[in-house]
């Protein structure tokens, strides 16, 4: 890495599918707020946009110490295609992008698979300079990291990043319960119908939805353990009972040893 990325804040942009975007701060709200804790750049981006999510967005950012920006992309409607393709280099030629954050292109969702997908042709393409040359090109390729996922087919995920987040794990959690509809309401498939009325219920229900999230986290370090060992040292890599896994895409920078230890300043 060349001396003047190690002198400067990193900006790191983590792009979501939807305009509210759950997915962030569930996925990598804690290693977003361990950079913001250092005082690098970190802005959310929500792909698709709408009115009724927009107070809820900012206090995503604003609990995990981020910025925050809308695409105009509609909600059921992204395709992998130039224009959209060219919104997205011009996002990451912008700001700068250091580190990128999204989906898999292999998601689940449509809408997530779409975003993936667009990262995965801006990556390279972004420092191409005839390519979109309304913004200037990137002057070096961003390290692309998408979400932890356990789908096997075409290709099982790699923890080639995993970030320890127990000192962080609050503020992420707070992050979640911003969005309320996906937080205690259970998301897409869950409804009103799930949070009790009276105070104690709900009381309850934070607390179990807090207490199963935690464990999904701490599920993460476990099967992680060796890779956190590897990145951490033995004794905080065991240490460890919460964490956040990526993967690096092979389409954009593929840092070195040296490298990861400056991109990812947690370790």
């Amino acid at each position: 890495m060349d001396g003047a990325m190690a002198d400067r804040p990193l900006t790191v942009v983590a792009v979501g599918a939807h305009p509210d975007p759950f997915d962030m701060p569930y996925q990598a709200g804690g290693t977003l707020a361990k950079y913001a804790a250092r005082d690098h750049n970190v802005v959310i981006v929500s792909a698709a946009y709408e009115d009724e999510w927009a107070e809820e967005v900012r206090k995503i950012a604003a609990r995990l110490g981020a910025t925050q920006e809308w695409l105009d992309f509609e909600e059921g409607a992204i395709f992998d295609d130039p224009p959209h393709t060219h919104r997205i280099i011009d996002l990451l030629r912008r700001h700068r992008a250091d580190v990128v954050i999204t989906h898999q292109p292999t998601d689940y969702h449509p809408d997530h698979r779409a975003v993936g997908q667009l990262i995965q042709d801006a990556s390279y393409m972004v420092t191409v300079p005839f390519f979109c040359p309304d913004t200037p090109p990137l002057p070096r390729n961003p390290v692309f990291l998408s979400y932890e996922d356990n789908f096997t087919r075409p290709n099982p995920f790699t923890a080639d990043i995993v970030v320890a987040i127990d000192d962080v794990l609050d503020k992420k959690l707070a992050a979640m319960e911003a969005l309320p509809s996906q937080f205690y309401e259970g998301g897409a498939n869950g409804g009103p119908a799930l949070v009790p009325d009276d105070e104690a219920g709900k009381t309850r229900r934070r607390n179990d939805v807090r207490e199963s999230f935690r464990r999904q986290f701490n599920s993460t370090a476990t099967r992680y353990r060796a890779r956190l060992r590897e990145l951490y040292g033995a004794q905080r890599g065991d240490a460890a009972q919460a964490a956040e896994a990526f993967e690096i895409s092979e389409y954009g920078r593929r840092p070195s040893a040296e490298e990861i230890k400056k991109l990812f300043p947690f370790f």
